[in-house]
């Protein structure tokens, strides 16, 4: 994940994150690797996947597809700055979370969940487990691992009371299938991905993600990447009059130093120019 702004506190307490900013806006560009629930405590969230924007207000909530790629804009509403929870389902939890389900109860027959990112109806359930967490944003309120993980399966709970279909979902154990590389690669060079990540995107571990990587390119993937986004920066700097300050970021830089002493080694000259 890759905020544009640091003006921020998270704490994360066994895979749930604590999020309030003091300042206008906040954009991460984000790769859902694991089933989110993304709530809402003041502000707003807006979520885009491809061409789809969902809004999620105070009070709201959203379950977001794990395996997917969405951009967070995190902003305040009227004089309240964002606030929320979001509560990362990875797989060991949810495996061992279907062991301890009654298997004769599941529901036979239930077309999976589709969509990226759905907004969540406001249930009693879900509305109930986020408020209890409230004291939590403060930091010095440390809440106990065992406790957390209880939160953690009420949100299960709380979304299988919603819709079967969550159930084929969030139990698909199932690993993604090998897909291009570089077809991978060029459509999302601009997320901060670590080359292990990626390897798992592209349905590899990361000896064969390395090995397959040769046989494409003569380049090491670090430095594929880093000559994309240069290569990408540049083409938006001449073709699109974009700022320095703003295109940094869109295309996959943390850091505008980096970025600056990087474009210049690489084209012989700065980006402001």
């Amino acid at each position: 994940m890759e905020f544009n702004i640091n003006e921020s506190i998270t704490f994360n307490y066994s895979d749930v994150f604590f999020s309030y900013y003091f300042n206008d806006e906040q954009i991460c560009r984000h790769m859902v690797k694991n089933h989110t629930l993304a709530y809402v405590y003041s502000g707003e969230l807006l979520l885009v996947e491809g061409k789809t924007k969902t809004k999620v207000h105070k009070g709201e909530c959203a379950f977001l597809r794990r395996d997917n790629r969405v951009v967070m804009t995190k902003q305040p509403k009227g004089s309240e700055q964002f606030s929320g929870i979001f509560m990362i389902f990875n797989r060991n939890f949810l495996r061992e979370f279907y062991q301890t389900i009654d298997k004769m109860q599941l529901p036979l027959e239930v077309e999976k969940c589709k969509p990226s990112v759905v907004k969540l109806p406001q249930t009693v359930a879900i509305a109930s487990l986020f408020q209890s967490m409230i004291p939590y944003f403060d930091s010095s309120v440390k809440p106990a691992e065992e406790l957390m993980k209880l939160k953690l399966q009420e949100g299960v709970f709380s979304l299988l009371q919603i819709e079967n279909k969550f159930y084929p979902c969030l139990f698909d154990f199932t690993e993604p299938w090998k897909i291009d590389i570089l077809d991978f690669m060029d459509k999302n060079y601009m997320y901060d991905l670590s080359i292990e990540e990626i390897a798992h995107f592209t349905g590899r571990s990361l000896a064969s993600f390395k090995r397959d990587f040769k046989k494409v390119s003569t380049l090491p993937p670090q430095k594929w990447l880093m000559e994309k986004r240069l290569k990408a920066a540049q083409d938006k700097l001449n073709n699109e009059q974009k700022k320095v300050s703003d295109v940094y970021l869109e295309v996959g830089f943390k850091n505008f130093s980096h970025f600056s002493t990087a474009f210049k080694k690489q084209f012989g000259y700065s980006p402001s120019k």
